[in-house]
Parts: structure tokens; sequence; C-alpha cells
């Protein structure tokens, strides 16, 4: 039987690479529902490669051109975060890959959640966000969540066959991003131009920027202290240039588990989906005599403070993390329209972190109102 498979957000970069997978593997899996945000050129030319049962937009001001499209072919056209919602609980999906960018994700991963589909995570927000309520519910569902980013798989697959109670600390590697050797003087007058140019990894642009902010690798410690049941202080951010090992697991015997490979997002989308088999995969491979060094170092969180910011807001929970995401959205976006700096993201972010009103024990409700309060006050900074 091959998997059934929703892909949120398939015209993005997470997105298009599992459709590479889809399509080199057809007697494996078949695309069953596709959702982009606004992309419709994009989503157009997916459903007519890959005949999905629907396909869904979620800004409705592009429902007609998208339905107009695909008026010769028998897919249905939804628009909307709640069609979105509702596509996900169609009883034939197998895996819903959850591939949209930030706070959107997290009320369509909610309902495929309760659907009881498998949760092929790539969308971080929704456990920085509501990493409690997410978790919780995955429980109560008994709704497995598979994680996409190359290095919470890393560590998942460094973790198989292992009990986690043996876990000493989680190694988080990170590449650094453009601006490693930057001075905090110099980095001031970056533009998004050089930060959208990561070393070594295709990504978005939101994605992008946050990893030269070291915003992203902050999203990544959060995400492992849910997706993994460990202390965030258990949890150690490497800068690692070359990005061969992925992230490692260390134990309490001392032994350092980690995986190794070429930066390359197709691998962990595929282990993913395949889990816990590994199907061939056609791409290039790890030359293990052709690399020089592998070097590693602690982050300079006095010149990366998103980092640090992320530890903070981890360490005080409740909605702060929310808080914390709201407001690195609104300066991620206005650096890349060139409305404020790329040091001017940390100043808003750390304000809103002051200014937004906190909540210990918050509600699903709680979450939903936090993110709009701090996106006011993101905005108004």
């Amino acid at each position: 039987m091959k998997k059934q498979i929703a892909i949120l957000g398939s015209t993005g970069s997470i997105g298009t690479q599992t459709l590479d997978i889809v399509r080199a593997n057809p007697d494996r899996f078949e695309v069953y529902a596709l959702s982009a945000n606004r992309s419709v050129d994009t989503l157009i030319a997916q459903a007519r490669e890959f005949h999905p049962e629907v396909v869904c937009i979620a800004d409705e001001a592009c429902y007609l051109p998208l339905k107009q499209a695909l008026s010769d072919m028998d897919i249905k056209v939804w628009a909307g975060t709640q069609s979105i919602c509702d596509m996900v609980t169609f009883p034939s999906i197998d895996i819903v890959v959850a591939a949209m960018v930030g706070y959107a994700g997290l009320q369509p991963t909610m309902a495929a959640i309760r659907a009881g589909k498998t949760i092929a995570l790539a969308n971080k927000e929704t456990l920085v966000v509501a990493g409690e309520i997410i978790t919780s519910l995955a429980m109560q569902y008994h709704t497995p969540i598979l994680p996409v980013d190359s290095e919470h798989s890393a560590i998942f697959q460094s973790l198989q066959g292992e009990n986690p109670n043996e876990v000493e600390k989680i190694l988080l590697t990170a590449s650094g991003g453009p601006f490693r050797d930057f001075t905090y003087e110099q980095m001031e007058h970056v533009t998004a131009a050089q930060a959208l140019k990561h070393p070594n990894w295709e990504m978005g642009a939101k994605i992008t920027i946050d990893s030269a902010s070291m915003m992203n690798k902050g999203f990544e410690v959060i995400e492992a202290k849910w997706l993994f049941g460990v202390h965030y202080d258990q949890i150690e951010v490497l800068v690692h240039p070359q990005s061969i090992v992925h992230s490692a697991v260390q134990y309490r015997d001392g032994s350092v588990k980690a995986q190794l490979g070429m930066p390359d997002m197709h691998l962990p989308i595929q282990y993913a989906l395949t889990y816990p088999e590994r199907l061939p995969l056609e791409r290039e491979r790890l030359n293990l005599t052709q690399i020089q060094n592998l070097t590693f170092y602690q982050p300079d969180m006095q010149r990366f403070p998103n980092l640090r910011l992320a530890y903070q807001a981890i360490e005080r929970g409740g909605n702060m993390p929310c808080i914390l995401n709201a407001a690195n959205e609104v300066a991620n976006l206005k650096f890349r329209e060139s409305q404020t700096s790329f040091l001017g993201m940390t100043r808003i972010i750390e304000a809103t972190m002051d200014q937004a009103p906190f909540i210990a024990k918050p509600t699903y409700e709680d979450y939903v109102a936090t993110d709009l309060a701090a996106r006011q006050i993101a905005n108004q900074l």
C-alpha cells in the first residue's frame, strides 16, 4: 500500500523537496493533499503533476485563479486556514508533512494530531509556540511526531536503540550562518541580501534570516526540549561551520553518537517519511577522505543575542516562547523589507518580551491572544 501524504506548505523549500522524494518513489508514496500560502502558479503546476485529491490555498484572495486553472481536473479546490485544518483530517491520509512557515502551522498541525495522522514536522514554530499543548495532544491521540529538521533528525537517529533516561546532553550543531566571523559592529550594517546567502544550506527566506541571526538555533533548542523530553540546560549548541555533523547525543557513560551527512534536506525528509526503514537515496555521498577538518566551538551570545533570548524564553516558560516567536516573525519580515537593521531585530524582540503580558499556564486561547498582542507590540516598536 502506498502511503498517502498531505504536504502543508508544498511550494516552499521543504515542500518541494518532499515532492522530490515522492517523485523518486512512486511505488511508495502518493500525494493526497497539497496546500500553499499564496504561491498559486507553483501550486497549480504541482497539482497537475501529482493529481492530488484536494488542494488548498491559505490566502482566500487566490482561490478563484486556482479554481479556474484546475477546472478541467477532478480535484477539490479549497481556501482558508480552516479548510487546511479540515483537509488534514481526510481518513485516507497517512502522513502530514507540516512545512508551513511560522505560527500559521500551529492550528493545522493540531488538527492533524487530533485526526491521528503521523506528523513529519518541519514547522519548528509549532513546538516553540505551544510545545506543552502539542506534546500532550500527541500523547493523548497516540500520534507520532517525526522530526524533519536536519538537526532533530540527527538526534532522533542517534537515539535509536538507546534508553532515553541515559541521555546526558544533546549536542545541537549550528553552521553559524554567513556572519559567524563578523564583529558586532559589522553586523549592524549587513543587508538582507547578504543574510540570505547561507554558506551551506538552501532554505526559504524566513528561516535563512533566522539562521543568520541564530534565532533559528534558539528555536531548535526549544523544539528539542519538547521532542526529546530533556531539560533545556541539557542542550548544548555548538557552532560547526562544515555542517557535516548534523547533531549528536552524549550519554551518561561519556559515549557520543552523531549522525553525519552532506548538508542536504532530502535525507531527513525521506527518513521521516519512511521511518523505521531506510530507502535508497540518489544524492551526493559524504566522502570522509575529502574532509580536511571538522571544527566545533561555542557560540558567542554577545554577537548573536537572539540565541540568548531563546534560552531566556524557555527558562521562563509559559507564553514567553510564543511572545519570542511572534516578535521574531515581525522583526524578520521588517528586516527583509529594509525597515529595520540586522541587530534591530534583536532590539524589537527583546523589547516585546519585556512589554507583552506574561501568562505562566497558557491555554490555546491564551496562545492565540498572545501571538496577536506580541505582533502589535513588535509592529509598534
